[in-house]
């Protein structure tokens, strides 16, 4: 059995780096623990954690054991440090000054006392692998398997700084990117070799095949929308679009639209329908006699631009229609 560990500190939401250890170790593991480092308190915010575990649950990984805090291990990390002959090991501080415990030591013992089989981590922590595998022969345990994967780079072929645009799960979330075409992209890259390029277009275009591929209902649910309204929503690029369609279709901004024939054409289309109009019907219709379609979708939706205009119609009654464009 693969034992493996994800093991972020509480510092807010994940970067996308991180979030692609923790998918990577998901797939890779047929046990995951979750562990918190925080033996840093300087680093450590508040929320840190919640932060941590919302993104993880948003993303569909779950663990099957943690949160385990190295905080509230101590005693476990003095008492090795002891085994190893003190606060130091080389030229490696073991024990900080105030008796706590430093990574170095708390993530060994912790992988120890767990049964890690195998650490899945980024390339940045490939430099602490020796000493770590001669801590855990030191303390009589066998290291486990090291797999160290690339890193992700922004445009400036940097580590992608966590304040760049959708560096981090949170910032993806509030873009409206779906949970799903965030963790298909990670899965895309797998466990790196080399270092990859952020790919946010990429994510995009997933985005847009997620809510593509959505069922009618689940896609209302997240849009927080009618059921009815979904064939409109289908082509936004995002959720956050998806909703602001909605909106446009159920509360119009009022606009003042000075297109009258336009306008009473249609109202003749939709009377001689008699409620059993076909909706791109009624669009060809009004496009084959010279009608004007941004004025209608302006009379119907207060907006120039938005879903397609055939969706409108589906979404509204016919009395709602007609009340819209004799306003």
């Amino acid at each position: 059995m693969k034992r493996v560990r994800f093991a972020p500190s509480p510092t807010g939401s994940l970067h996308v780096g991180n979030a692609l250890s923790a998918v990577a170790n998901r797939d890779f593991g047929d046990w995951f623990l979750l562990r918190i480092d925080d033996t840093d308190p300087a680093r450590n915010v508040p929320v840190g954690e919640d932060d941590i575990r919302f993104d993880l649950e948003w993303l569909g990984v779950a663990w099957d054991e943690g949160p385990v805090r190295q905080s509230g291990r101590q005693d476990v990390y003095r008492e090795a440090a002891a085994r190893l002959g003190g606060d130091r090991f080389g030229k490696i501080t073991l024990l900080r000054e105030d008796g706590s415990a430093t990574y170095q030591l708390a993530s060994v013992v912790d992988d120890i006392d767990f049964g890690i089989t195998h650490v899945v981590r980024g390339n940045d922590h490939r430099p602490n692998e020796e000493l770590h595998r001669r801590l855990f022969e030191a303390l009589g345990a066998t290291p486990p398997e090291f797999v160290h994967h690339g890193l992700i780079l922004g445009e400036d072929g940097k580590k992608l700084a966590k304040r760049a645009e959708g560096a981090t799960v949170a910032s993806l979330r509030e873009a409206g990117i779906p949970a799903e075409a965030v963790r298909a992209y990670l899965e895309e890259l797998g466990v790196p070799k080399h270092d990859v390029h952020y790919d946010l277009p990429r994510i995009r275009r997933l985005a847009i095949e997620t809510i593509g591929g959505l069922s009618d209902e689940e896609l209302a649910d997240r849009v927080g929308a009618p059921v009815a309204l979904a064939p409109a929503l289908r082509g936004a690029r995002d959720l956050n679009e998806a909703r602001d369609y909605a909106t446009s279709i159920l509360d119009p901004a009022p606009v003042v639209v000075d297109a009258p024939e336009t306008l009473e054409r249609f109202r003749e289309l939709l009377e001689r329908a008699n409620g059993s109009a076909d909706p791109k019907e009624l669009i060809r219709e009004l496009k084959a006699v010279g009608g004007d379609l941004r004025a209608l979708r302006l009379a119907l939706t207060g907006r120039e631009r938005g879903p397609e205009l055939w969706t409108v119609l589906a979404a509204l009654p016919r009395e709602e229609l007609l009340r819209r464009t004799e306003r």
